[in-house]
């Protein structure tokens, strides 16, 4: 597929992505059992909070986002990758291979037609959702696809086989939390926390594209918002994301907490995590800690010139 072919404007097509439309669905479904008294404790609750952070913080924040999309720092030894993205795969957010390949392209062509989730020209409703119940034909998963917008993971034979297999492991889940805690563990840490790692996540798609502010001039109308950042542990500090793209940090002052960057960290002091990358940040008046715009500003006034995926993989979403 060329650049000139994802040039051209998105077309919308009637064709429904039936195998997560059907998953989804089902998850929606049983997280209303939650409305049933008899399912309600308060260790479910519990679980379904812990979890949400487990498999939406670590596993797709974390992995999916900043460790395998953009390469923000490296982990030790090998295998906790695949045990990491193992994690990930416990969202029901699809494998590791399909999200990263949709996210690079997002970079790429950020809020422009062929963006594949993008408000400005699909509107609030399909950057959070319908854009992945009836996907484009410039953004089906085919291998083509993968190895253009993934080829690093593609290359990768535990990844592809994570990929193919993903569903395996929230299915493990969902028992293992019956078998723990009976419905009530079934319905809270597996429908409803579920549901809620989905729409959290596809709040940074829509929401910190539409509402929040800029600290950063970029080509894109990302935002900063700070309660899809309290969701997302630290993922809706989404404008800085976006001019600093490999950074492992994405809240940058001091009060634009970031949980994700800070596992990042603690990873790092016991030698789990290293090669973690930082924008340049420069002192300001009133100590207010915001990243230099030098290379943001400078990047505004030259020739725009379309990124390739490796870009975005490369050193500092």
């Amino acid at each position: 597929m060329t650049n000139e072919t994802l040039a051209q404007p998105k077309p919308r097509v009637t064709r429904l992505a039936w195998p997560p439309l059907l998953w989804i669905g089902a998850l929606h479904a049983g997280a209303l059992l939650a409305f049933n008294p008899a399912y309600f404790t308060w260790q479910a609750l519990a679980v379904c909070v812990f979890l949400h952070w487990v498999s939406g913080g670590i596993g797709i924040c974390m992995t999916y986002h900043r460790l395998l999309t953009h390469r923000s720092f490296a982990v030790r030894p090998r295998w906790l990758e695949y045990a990491l993205t193992i994690v990930g795969c416990t969202a029901s957010e699809g494998g590791a291979i399909h999200w990263v390949a949709d996210h690079r392209r997002h970079h790429a062509h950020s809020d422009e037609e062929t963006d594949v989730h993008s408000p400005v020209h699909g509107g609030f409703g399909w950057a959070h959702m319908f854009w992945w119940m009836t996907p484009d034909i410039t953004s089906v998963h085919t291998p083509a696809y993968h190895a253009r917008w993934a080829p690093d993971l593609v290359k990768d034979p535990v990844h592809v086989w994570l990929d193919r297999y993903f569903i395996v492991f929230p299915l493990l889940l969902g028992a293992a939390l019956y078998a723990i805690g009976g419905m009530p563990f079934l319905v809270w840490g597996f429908f409803v926390r579920s549901v809620l790692v989905l729409h959290t996540t596809w709040l940074v798609n829509s929401a910190t594209h539409v509402w929040g502010y800029r600290s950063h001039e970029t080509r894109d109308s990302s935002t900063n918002l700070w309660w899809v950042a309290l969701l997302t542990y630290g993922e809706g500090w989404h404008n800085n994301h976006h001019a600093f793209q490999t950074s492992a940090r994405h809240g940058l002052r001091w009060w634009e907490v970031d949980m994700t960057y800070i596992a990042i960290k603690a990873m790092s002091w016991v030698g789990l995590s290293h090669a973690i990358k930082l924008p340049k940040i420069r002192a300001t008046a009133g100590a207010t800690g915001e990243a230099s715009l030098s290379r943001a500003r400078s990047a505004s006034k030259k020739p725009r010139r379309r990124r390739k995926p490796k870009s975005v993989v490369g050193a500092a979403k």
